[in-house]
């Protein structure tokens, strides 16, 4: 299951940028702006099935606005 593909993200809510589906290190997916750098927070998971859900979580807080973004200097 190709989850980049099936998880459609919506424009960054801050600046209207891509959105990217990272996985992190075996442990964790996000969403980040490539433009601005906003994120969602990390969705951990531990098995394979809790692997496709935290993508799925991480995606659905993207499309609802749920992200955080730094102040300057961060």
């Amino acid at each position: 299951m190709d989850l980049h593909r099936e998880l459609e993200l919506e424009d960054c809510p801050y600046c209207g940028g891509a959105g990217l589906l990272e996985e992190e290190n075996g442990w964790c997916w996000y969403v980040m702006c490539m433009d601005c750098g906003a994120h969602t927070a990390h969705m951990e998971f531990k098995t394979p099935e809790e692997r496709v859900e935290a993508a799925r979580m991480a995606a659905s807080l993207w499309n609802h606005g749920k992200v955080l973004r730094g102040g300057v200097g961060e």
